[in-house]
């Protein structure tokens, strides 16, 4: 299905954020934050799924593709700067959608700003939020420590971005063939540039200060903003064990669910469903 896309530059403070734009200008808006190693591009089926139903705003965050300036990884300061994005584009009734890095922000957002309706979390562990310490464990997530040396994995990642993000995709997908080499050539080329590389590994650079931000969230009270956390029947974890997490660190009104047949990127895996479960949510 195409679908009509519109662009703009939206500065905030000392950043510029790029901000991709689809159905009904006059809908109910869901805000989307990708992931790493992806931009705004990864929402491209969602969008497509959604047609005119309502309006998605994809953002690339700050420091990678068409976004500029930097926060230093901190999901809570991207949380701070989609916050004034919100306010600056006049949004009311906002669904916020977070993947992977995204996800994260997306809750720092939940703990911080109470000025959208909802917020998605998809395919992600929540630092300082149970099962982070058992995740941080497990020797298959090699990469956390890799990508949060300063200075090596842009050594080693530039000119080879789209080989390296390739692995993940093979790794972490239950179908790797669903992510159109389009769409992987145009993530790729939004960490062409080493501030852009930079920008995505400063993503888990800031583990140690997210986890510090989500335990003093949890410390300050409760949250009642709904939450839907999502992930896919392909990926190796326990919901339950995340839901538990999620309320423990105080989210008081949790949904948790299933995509079936997705594995890590399935905004790109099974974008129809995705979308199916977001809208319902929102609904």
């Amino acid at each position: 299905m195409s679908i009509e896309l519109r662009y703009r530059q939206v500065p905030i403070g000392e950043l510029s954020l790029h901000v991709v734009e689809s159905g009904d200008p006059e809908g109910r808006p869901f805000l989307l934050l990708h992931g790493w190693p992806e931009s705004s591009r990864t929402w491209r089926g969602v969008m497509a799924a959604a047609g005119d139903d309502a309006r998605l705003l994809a953002v690339d965050l700050p420091g990678i593709g068409r976004s500029t300036g930097g926060v230093g990884g901190s999901k809570r300061r991207i949380a701070a700067a989609v916050h004034a994005l919100i306010g600056r584009l006049g949004l009311t009734g906002t669904t916020l959608v977070g993947h992977d890095a995204g996800g994260m922000a997306a809750y720092a957002y939940l703990r911080t700003f109470d000025a959208v309706d909802r917020v998605v979390v998809m395919n992600t562990v929540l630092p300082g939020v149970a099962p982070w310490e058992q995740v941080l464990r497990n020797p298959y997530i090699w990469h956390f420590g890799l990508h949060a040396v300063p200075d090596l994995p842009e050594t080693l990642v530039d000119g080879r971005q789209e080989a390296y993000f390739g692995h993940f995709y093979r790794a972490l997908s239950a179908d790797p063939d669903r992510i159109a080499a389009e769409s992987r050539a145009e993530q790729a080329a939004a960490y062409r540039e080493p501030a852009q590389l930079t920008a995505g590994f400063d993503l888990y650079r800031a583990f140690g200060q997210d986890a510090r931000d989500n335990a003093e969230s949890a410390a300050a009270g409760p949250v009642d903003t709904p939450l839907l956390y999502l992930r896919g029947t392909r990926e190796p974890v326990d919901l339950d064990a995340y839901a538990a997490g999620l309320r423990a660190a105080g989210v008081r009104a949790l949904d948790a669910g299933l995509v079936d047949g997705g594995g890590h990127f399935m905004q790109e895996e099974r974008p129809a469903e995705v979308w199916r479960l977001i809208r319902e949510f929102a609904d």
